[in-house]
């Protein structure tokens, strides 16, 4: 496994030597310290800890910042990583250069909160006639059994609240790397609001 801790700035669109127009999303790489070293000896597995953009030591808990007695101020964002493909040390900072060498990324991140939808927008529905007097245009129809179990089961779609999950988005290529701006482009969407974190990793498909 081998990945960063990032933020998604925004949208936009590069061209390519040949002229054409790619839709990529930028995602800025703070810098990434390795806070700690899991080993399978005293912890039973192997990790890598990341910790990603600095925060006062006065804004969290003397807990929280004990942990980063050797790597200075405390981070806001901690990662654990299982089988770190790349030799670290605690206390080492990285970048964008790690994907360098990288032509695909899986990124996830925590999609938009959409607030309380109905299940049409939520599930996709379809409805029903908007004509000749319908009574179920947008409504749900019915959801429980009539005689037996006389219950709705869950995981029914129904209303609810929408987004603010965990979303995944697969094999997303690399366009372009800014080193001096640690600014990584990919081709496609990435789930989240602009400013929110997203963990970029190496495509586990490709």
């Amino acid at each position: 496994m081998l990945g960063l801790i990032g933020r998604k700035v925004g949208m936009t669109q590069v061209f390519d030597d040949r002229g054409v127009l790619t839709p990529v999303t930028v995602i800025k790489i703070d810098e990434n310290v390795v806070v700690e070293q899991r080993t399978a000896d005293k912890n039973g597995y192997n990790a890598c800890v990341l910790g990603s953009v600095e925060v006062k030591p006065s804004r969290t808990t003397k807990p929280y910042a004990g942990q980063f007695k050797k790597v200075g101020n405390p981070r806001q964002v901690l990662l654990e990583m299982r089988d770190y493909e790349k030799e670290v040390e605690v206390g080492e900072s990285l970048g964008v250069t790690l994907f360098k060498e990288i032509a695909f990324v899986d990124i996830e991140g925590t999609s938009k909160g959409k607030g309380f939808q109905g299940a049409m927008k939520r599930h996709g529905f379809s409805g029903g006639q908007a004509t000749h007097g319908s009574k179920f245009k947008r409504g749900l129809g019915g959801t429980g059994m009539a005689a037996t179990p006389s219950r709705v089961f869950k995981g029914t779609k129904m209303p609810g609240r929408m987004g603010g999950e965990k979303t995944s988005v697969q094999n997303l290529r690399v366009v372009r790397i800014d080193e001096d701006k640690q600014i990584l482009m990919v081709k496609g969407a990435v789930p989240g609001p602009r400013q929110g974190v997203v963990i970029v990793r190496k495509a586990i498909k490709k």
